[in-house]
């Protein structure tokens, strides 16, 4: 008899995040079997989530877990009717409607997630759905192209679930949008749940959860590769308490002579762009019309394409051997090629289109995409001849960058000449300058196409890889520690910070950490404290700052000090500042720097400080 290869036990009872978790691994096994790609499960996984249960089963009672004949029927043999009621009166902020937001949103609805009177999720993403986001971000259909995420996203997760009270803003989170999500918003949230794509918004988001002190569910992705981490006021550490080693980088040289493998290329345009269209001298060799852009693409493409590559072979032929007596282009140097320019060559022209574009994007000049016009022009241009020069030193390794960058000393001569060059302010008042930020995500901006010219391949190393099944498996941890933040539980031994890496595959779950505890006498504290002024604490001020502020300090003259401590908080805080305050500013927050009684230094919690009531 034939051993079945697995079987599929199922109850009535059911965990959402557990439900995700499991379903996605089977998705996963299907995409890398059709793909050749990373290491099936070849298995059995064992998954518990048994910290989600209260710690006193008696909490719940078989009365409380009996079926109400609603959709929420499975969970609430899980977890009872009353936890259920629990869910749905939850009010959470969902930061980002993207990958991971959608998720977000769809597992809420499934679970009742702010479905009862009271209850609310709030959702606000900017940006706008693009052709590109239809692969992974699933609430999103063709017809949504071009309108926004967050009211897109909100009007699917209705259709999954009428019950659900969400509501969508399309603003970005940040110090300009403080009036916005003020101290009554914040203060009326049960928590916060990021699903955002850059670091600066999460320790934006992260600062905003630790001053009103409250929840934050943080998640994130890169291709096969994801985490979660729960934030809990006052027991864990918060996101912007450690940061992730640095990134490995390619090595310079390797990266400008020496490319060996797809990502060197891939990296190599994603750096020219920035060279070129963010960051270089716009001054020198402004054009006037698209034919000086033309031409000023078509001599770059021969600078890089061609005699920069004839430079290399002069100084190291094809038959050069090193001073071991092995060949030179040998190993990861593999001996370059010149290219010949051909407007007939699709791939050429499509660099000189791009480039030439973007070039008049820049300066504001007329732009033509039509690749006729543009071949007729790139075929006017006259192109130096280039001839080999002697004396030239090239790295071979980024030690021999670091001394060539650092030798020599300052050339004070050159530095006067450039200054005299200089235009003046006159003559720029007619200059308006475009820098384009990279943005893969437009197909009508030419920025891909650059990349693709570039490299003669279709996508970049620093476009961050997004695949349904991580951000999926990831949205599906994120729940289970909501669970237990709707349990309301005190202890780091139930909450766990997630590690997964579907290619492995590997799954790795750990304690929070606990927050950093300092100390000032006989008095801990950590970042979750503050000072809340109604009493003395037995320490001397030496300095006092509202942001980039500084109000009070020691080695202030005199009379500045008598003068500012005659006034009221907020009115020097006016003064110094130079602005006034906005009505939704209810309190400030105040940095200190503190002597004991005996002079020392020594750290303290930031003050929160009412404003009056006007």
């Amino acid at each position: 008899e034939q051993e079945p290869r697995g079987h599929v036990e199922n109850s009535e009872s059911n965990k959402r995040g557990v439900e995700y978790f499991v379903i996605l691994q089977e998705f996963e096994s299907v995409m890398k079997a059709c793909s050749g790609k990373f290491s099936p499960i070849y298995q059995w996984l064992y998954l518990d989530a048994l910290e989600c249960l209260p710690l006193d089963l008696t909490e719940v009672s078989e009365e409380d877990c009996k079926p109400t004949q609603s959709r929420y029927d499975a969970q609430i043999a899980v977890f009872g009717n009353a936890f259920q009621q629990r869910l749905g009166s939850l009010k959470y902020f969902v930061v980002g409607a993207g990958a991971i937001g959608c998720e977000l949103l769809k597992n809420f609805a499934m679970m009742g997630v702010g479905a009862e009177e009271g209850g609310q999720v709030t959702v606000t993403d900017m940006d706008l759905i693009e052709k590109s986001n239809l692969n992974r971000q699933f609430l999103f259909r063709p017809s949504d192209v071009q309108r926004p995420k967050s009211v897109c996203a909100a009007k699917a997760v209705r259709r999954m679930n009428p019950g659900i009270n969400v509501v969508a803003h399309e603003n970005r989170v940040g110090p300009e949008t403080e009036k916005v999500y003020d101290d009554a918003f914040f203060e009326n949230l049960d928590g916060v749940a990021n699903a955002l794509d850059n670091v600066d918004a999460r320790i934006y988001m992260d600062r905003r959860c630790v001053y009103y002190r409250k929840p934050l569910l943080e998640s994130g992705t890169l291709g096969t590769k994801g985490n979660t981490q729960v934030v809990v006021p006052f027991l864990t550490e918060s996101y912007s308490s450690s940061q992730d080693p640095p990134e490995k980088s390619i090595p310079i040289c390797t990266l400008k002579n020496f490319p060996n493998a797809i990502e060197h290329t891939l990296q190599w345009a994603r750096d020219s762009f920035e060279g070129l269209f963010l960051k270089q001298a716009l001054v020198d060799h402004r054009p006037k019309s698209l034919q000086d852009c033309v031409a000023w693409a078509r001599c770059y493409w021969q600078e890089q394409y061609n005699d920069q590559i004839r430079q290399l072979l002069f100084n190291f032929p094809p038959d050069q051997l090193t001073s071991s007596g092995q060949p030179f282009w040998s190993g990861p140097k593999r001996c370059p090629v010149p290219l010949v320019f051909s407007v007939d060559n699709p791939l050429h022209l499509d660099y000189i289109v791009a480039a030439a574009n973007l070039k008049a994007e820049v300066y504001g000049v007329p732009q033509n995409r039509d690749r006729e016009v543009i071949a007729e022009m790139v075929q006017q241009v006259e192109v130096p001849e280039f001839i080999p020069k002697s004396g030239v030193k090239i790295a071979v390794s980024d030690a021999q960058v670091q001394v060539s960058n650092g030798a020599g000393s300052v050339d004070h001569d050159r530095i006067n000449q450039l200054q005299k060059e200089l235009p003046s302010r006159d003559q720029l008042n007619d200059l308006t300058i475009t820098p384009l930020e990279f943005e893969k995500d437009d197909d009508a901006n030419l920025h891909m196409d650059f990349i693709v010219a570039s490299s003669n391949l279709p996508y970049c190393r620093q476009i961050i890889p997004a695949i349904a099944t991580t951000t999926s498996v990831v949205a599906g941890l994120v729940c289970l520690e909501l669970y237990k933040l709707a349990r309301d539980f005190k202890t780091l031994e139930r909450f766990k910070n997630g590690f997964v890496n579907l290619a492995l595959p590997l799954f790795t779950f750990s304690e929070p950490i606990a927050a950093p505890k300092m100390k000032y006498y006989e008095e801990e504290w950590t970042l979750w404290d503050r000072f809340e002024v109604t009493e003395k604490f037995n320490l001397e001020i030496t300095m006092l700052s509202q942001g980039v502020c500084m109000l009070y300090s020691f080695f202030m003259p005199k009379a500045k000090r008598l003068e500012r401590l005659n006034l009221a908080m907020s009115e020097v805080v006016k003064k110094v500042s130079k602005k006034r305050l906005e009505p939704h500013v209810h309190a400030l927050v105040f940095e200190l720097c503190c002597n004991d009684k005996d002079g020392n230094d020594v750290e303290v919690p930031y003050v929160r400080y009412t404003l009056p009531d006007n």
